[in-house]
């Protein structure tokens, strides 16, 4: 194999050793993900971007459904008095929310446009949802009655609202989209299985179709969800070194069901509170697929979430040779699409063949295959595989053999180096001085003790930015001194600085 020029469209994004911000912005806008709208905060996710989305969500559902989940829609809009059922979910998001106050635009009198129709102010403020937990369970009440209507295994796919102050394209936007699980059970039993399930499906899913490693843990009480009695995480690690939380799955107890009062009787004819959970993930997946494999080049795609994942670029030099090549293209095209493959055959006539393959670099399509009128000739094909930048050719008839393999390849090719490189910046510190060092020049995780305090949590926090990722689900008891307050510590934990 021989290695790929570097192409010139990536003259275009920032070096990412020299401003990894600037280039995880720049790519975003130049491989046609999303862009900025005219609502400050809030992106228009652009089709190309909405087809990775439609994959990811595509396979989460299937494993939802697989798992007995059913989905549901509830109102966007939720009355203000929800919130104050549950005080310590209202406090978690009261300064994020947006409010609706009014029903009714209408003409100035002074001739100045559109105003708010100060007489159509609404009875009760209505709150644009910043996650479902209030609306739903006032639902619930109505739907349980009796153990015989448990479990309730509900998702929802939608939108939700969290009024932030800095943003960035995926990671951290204004409105988002996501889905959230929201399930009500008849013992704390069923709902902690819950619980821990769905941490393990999007665990599964990191790995398996973003073929990105992560970390399943427990937060401390400090990053627990806002109502819940306990929080997992799943954590990845971006090549800047900072930590992504790319999904949680909360404990919710009977909090919400005494706050909104949803009892039932059980087999014995007791009356009791409801077990729940919630759990959620959202596009910031995206931002860990483009942080987690991307490079100087463009996006690098794992395979099972390209929308497209093989190319076909023609190479000629006149009209006249066009005709082989696009009978021999469509040929490998629905040979390729009868193996459950997606592939584009691009033979557009108003770009060169090198601005294609810079192109569909740029956009991380995992393998590309060229084919010239010497290809023909010869009856073999250029295959080139964007994970790695390497290029060889095989014989024609071998293609619909060789492509599934090679993608098969690629995604876990993808995965392993992602985890060598976790690997690489995982560091086990037992001391202050070494945690600061790390902090200060690469970054990653960090292994430490801590004396189980929000105290020292805060503290640390304050000085360095660093957070407490999560308590690993396999963190042995291991008996040592907090690196901070040098109290006793009966495990380490997971710290690191987070976006």
């Amino acid at each position: 194999m021989k290695q790929i020029p570097y192409q010139k469209m990536a003259k275009f994004l920032t070096n990412r050793d020299e401003n990894y911000s600037q280039w995880y912005n720049d790519l975003v806008i130049k491989a046609d993900l999303a862009e900025n709208s005219a609502v400050r905060g809030c992106m228009v996710i652009k089709p190309y971007g909405y087809a990775i989305w439609e994959k990811i969500q595509a396979e989460l559902d299937r494993l939802f459904k697989a798992t007995g989940h059913v989905n549901a829609y509830f109102p966007l809009l939720i009355p203000k008095s929800f919130f104050s059922k549950e005080a310590a979910h209202v406090k978690g998001f009261a300064k994020e929310c947006a409010v609706v106050t009014h029903y009714r635009l209408k003409n100035d009198e002074n001739g100045k446009g559109i105003i708010v129709d100060p007489t159509a102010k609404l009875e009760e403020e209505l709150i644009i949802r910043p996650t479902s937990e209030t609306i739903i369970w006032h639902s619930y009440k109505n739907w349980i009655h009796s153990y015989r209507d448990l479990p309730i295994l509900i998702n929802q796919w939608a939108n939700v609202v969290r009024w932030e102050m800095r943003t960035r394209l995926f990671l951290r936007t204004t409105e988002f989209l996501w889905q959230e699980g929201h399930t009500a059970h008849a013992t704390r039993e069923e709902a902690e299985e819950e619980t821990e399930k769905m941490i393990n499906v999007y665990a599964s899913f990191a790995e398996n179709s973003m073929a990105l490693p992560v970390i399943k843990g427990y937060k401390s009480e400090n990053e627990r969800f806002a109502g819940a009695l306990d929080t997992f995480a799943i954590e990845a690690l971006m090549q800047d070194g900072k930590a992504l939380q790319a999904g949680t799955s909360h404990f919710l107890g009977q909090n919400f069901a005494k706050a909104f009062d949803v009892q039932f009787t059980d087999k014995t004819g007791k009356l009791d509170y409801v077990w729940a959970t919630s759990w959620g993930v959202s596009t910031r997946l995206m931002g860990a697929i483009i942080m987690g494999h991307a490079d100087n080049h463009g996006l690098v795609l794992p395979p099972k979430l390209a929308p497209i994942q093989v190319v076909i670029i023609p190479i000629y030099k006149n009209i006249n040779q066009i005709g082989a090549l696009s009978d021999a293209a469509i040929k490998i095209k629905a040979g390729l699409e009868a193996l459950g493959i997606t592939v584009k055959y691009d033979d557009r006539d108003n770009n060169k063949p090198g601005w294609k393959f810079a192109d569909y670099e740029l956009k991380g399509v995992p393998v590309r295959l060229a084919i010239g009128p010497r290809d023909i000739e010869n009856s073999t094909i250029e295959v080139a595989r964007r994970d790695n930048l390497t290029k060889e050719t095989i014989p024609i008839d071998k293609v619909h053999e060789y492509i599934p393999k090679l993608l098969d390849d690629i995604q876990s090719n993808m995965y392993n180096k992602a985890l060598n490189f976790r690997k690489e910046n995982t560091f086990y510190v037992d001391n202050w001085s070494e945690f600061l060092k790390i902090l200060d020049n690469q970054g990653g995780f960090i292994m430490a003790h801590w004396d189980g305090t929000a105290e020292t949590e805060e503290k640390i926090k304050e000085e360095t930015k660093a957070t407490i990722r999560c308590i690993p689900f396999d963190s042995p008891e291991e008996p040592g001194k907090c690196i901070y307050s040098g109290k006793p510590s009966r495990r380490r934990v997971l710290f690191a600085i987070s976006y």
